[in-house]
């Protein structure tokens, strides 16, 4: 069995191509938040009547022209999240941070499977992703170097205080929302990481060398 190395990284080989797997996770963050803020841009333009100052994201989620694309965007989110944090672990090794990747997985996919209307159901799965989504950014300074540390306290700070803006807000004092209302407040919980999501995306495809050619079935070696 043939092994192969890219820079002392472990290797996933697929149809003969060799990709570090920091070069994988990488892709994956990229393509999780492209596709759900284009989706999010989207589906806003595309459901009748939605309101972009008091209306929840979730909403698009229970509008008829938009449900579908929306909460398939949810799971997708969820699952690449998952398998990105994953490959992430295997250059890094703290499972504790691995487990933030899968919960912040697992409450986006939850609340993609069970939308607005179900309840509280979605209200749990949306709340452990927004928690988890921006305490996976704000831990991953320990798994990076240089200005990503920056970015990802950062990333993981705003997410974080708006979201307690917004738990004030639901509470019963709406003014603290202010002008930007609670559709603005949640996508300064949402927009932030997933914007981290992105430049992470690159940093970390950026770290890997090539891809390299092998004979070697597709699996994951040292």
């Amino acid at each position: 069995m043939t092994t192969i190395e890219s820079h002392d990284r472990q290797t996933a080989t697929f149809y003969g191509v060799a990709y570090d797997n920091e070069r994988l996770a990488g892709g994956l963050f990229a393509l999780l938040a492209a596709q759900f803020m284009t989706v999010i841009m989207l589906a806003s333009a595309m459901a009748p009547g939605y309101d972009f100052n008091g209306a929840a994201i979730s909403d698009l989620g229970v509008i008829d022209e938009t449900a579908l694309l929306f909460n398939a965007s949810l799971v997708a989110a969820g699952l690449l999240n998952v398998v990105g944090g994953y490959l992430f672990y295997r250059t890094h090794g703290k499972r504790w941070l691995l487990g933030l990747f899968v919960l912040a997985g697992v409450g986006a996919a939850g609340a993609g499977l069970f939308p607005l209307d179900t309840g509280g159901v979605h209200s749990l799965f949306a709340l452990v992703a927004f928690v988890c989504f921006n305490l996976q950014a704000f831990a991953s300074l320990t798994a990076v170097e240089g200005v990503m540390k920056l970015l990802s306290a950062l990333a993981g700070v705003v997410g974080l205080a708006f979201l307690v803006v917004m738990a004030i807000g639901d509470g019963g004092n709406a003014a603290v929302f202010g002008p930007i209302g609670h559709n603005g407040t949640e996508r300064m919980i949402v927009y932030p990481v997933m914007f981290w999501l992105l430049i992470l995306g690159g940093y970390l495809m950026g770290q890997s060398g090539r891809p390299t050619r092998s004979d070697a079935p597709t699996s994951l070696r040292r």
